[in-house]
């Protein structure tokens, strides 16, 4: 079986008004349990608007090792129908990752709650997709 593609979808719009609002709730935010972005978190530290090296570094594990053929980000309002219609029939709430395997399904590899774990850290997040990945091609 060919490496998916591994999607994140943030818990924001990338729009300028988008990308304000989540700085205000990200600021906001008192609640280090349930952060405002858990993917944002991950891939930018937070209120960045460049990724962090150690999440360039996990990408690059991912794709390198053949885990996944490629990692795509999207913001809540760059999402194309399908994806859109996944989530929302799934009742997945926002961040999320997802896989879209060879045969063009999705599925939902880890949600907002499990991301929130993580706390930003990247090698925790590939070693949990490593995982997830794996046990699903077994399961088979």
């Amino acid at each position: 079986m060919a490496a998916p593609t591994l999607y994140i979808l943030y818990n924001a719009d990338g729009s300028i008004m988008g990308k304000l609002a989540y700085g205000y709730r990200k600021l906001t935010n008192k609640d280090k349990e349930s952060p405002t972005c858990a993917a944002c978190d991950l891939t930018h530290g937070g209120l960045s608007l460049d990724e962090t090296p150690q999440w360039k570094a996990a990408k690059a594990d991912l794709v390198r090792s053949g885990v996944v053929k490629d990692i795509r980000q999207y913001h809540r309002d760059e999402l194309d129908q399908e994806t859109r219609e996944f989530v929302q029939s799934q009742g997945l709430k926002f961040p999320v990752v997802l896989s879209l395997n060879q045969d063009g399904g999705l599925r939902s590899v880890m949600k907002s709650d499990e991301l929130a774990t993580f706390k930003g850290d990247a090698p925790i997040f590939v070693k949990r997709v490593r995982e997830e990945l794996e046990s699903n091609k077994s399961a088979l």
